[in-house]
C-alpha cells in the first residue's frame, strides 16, 4: 500500500500541474468571453458578433495596457496601485508570488535584475542567493555605495519579502544559473533546481 500511495502521489504530481494550466486558461478564456462577449453582443448588431470575439477583444485590450504602460505616468499609476496591494496581508503574498511568476514568464525579470550571485558573509559559511540589482550609484548619498559597493536584492522564499543588501564587490561571486533559475531556486526554497542532465 504504501508504494500504491508513493506511485499514485508521483502521477498527481506530475499530471496536476498540466491540470491546473489549463483549467487556468479555460477559466481566463471563458470570462473573457462571457463578460466582454456579453457587452459585445448587447453593442454590435448580430450579424458582427461572433463566438470567440470576447477573448479576441481581451487579449487586444492586454495588449493595449501593454503599451500604456510604458507611458511613465501609467507606470507611476501602475506601481502605485501594486504598493498599496503589497501592504494588505495576504492578498501582499499571493500578489508577490503571482507577479514573480509572470515576471519570469514574461521575461520581465531580465529588465529589472542583472547578474544572479551568491552572497557570502565573513566568518561564516552561508549564503543567500541574489540578483544585482545597481552598480552606480552616481547621484545618490555617498554613504549609500561607493565605487566598489553594489546593490544585491535577496528574495525569500515564496516570496514572503526580500532585502535590498549594499555589499563590497568580493562579498559576492558569479551564479552560473539563468535569471529565471536563480529566482526559481530562490522562491521555491531550492526544491525547483536545474538538474545536472538538464532542467527541473
Amino acid at each position: 500500500m504504501p508504494n500504491l500511495a508513493r506511485t499514485f502521489l508521483t502521477g498527481l504530481a506530475a499530471i496536476l500541474p498540466i491540470m491546473i494550466t489549463l483549467a487556468l486558461l479555460w477559466w481566463i478564456g471563458s470570462t473573457l468571453e462571457q463578460v466582454l462577449g456579453g457587452i459585445l453582443q448587447a453593442i454590435l448588431p448580430e450579424l458582427l458578433y461572433f463566438p470567440g470575439l470576447g477573448i479576441f477583444a481581451g487579449l487586444v485590450l492586454i495588449l493595449a495596457l501593454g503599451f500604456l504602460l510604458r507611458a511613465y505616468l501609467v507606470r507611476g499609476l501602475f506601481d502605485w496601485l501594486e504598493g498599496l496591494m503589497e501592504r494588505i496581508p495576504v492578498v501582499k503574498t499571493i500578489h508577490g508570488t503571482v507577479r514573480d511568476v509572470t515576471r519570469l514568464l514574461s521575461g520581465d525579470i531580465h529588465e529589472r535584475f542583472g547578474q544572479a550571485v551568491l552572497v557570502s558573509f565573513p566568518g561564516t559559511d552561508f549564503k543567500l542567493v541574489g540578483f544585482i540589482t545597481r552598480e552606480d550609484f552616481t547621484g545618490l548619498p555617498d554613504n549609500l555605495g561607493g565605487d566598489d559597493t553594489i546593490a544585491v536584492y535577496t528574495p525569500m522564499s515564496y516570496q514572503i519579502g526580500g532585502y535590498t543588501l549594499m555589499l563590497p564587490r568580493k562579498r559576492v561571486e558569479k551564479l552560473d544559473l539563468s535569471l529565471e533559475d536563480a529566482m526559481r531556486y530562490a522562491l521555491t526554497a531550492g526544491v525547483s533546481a536545474r538538474k545536472e542532465n538538464g532542467r527541473s
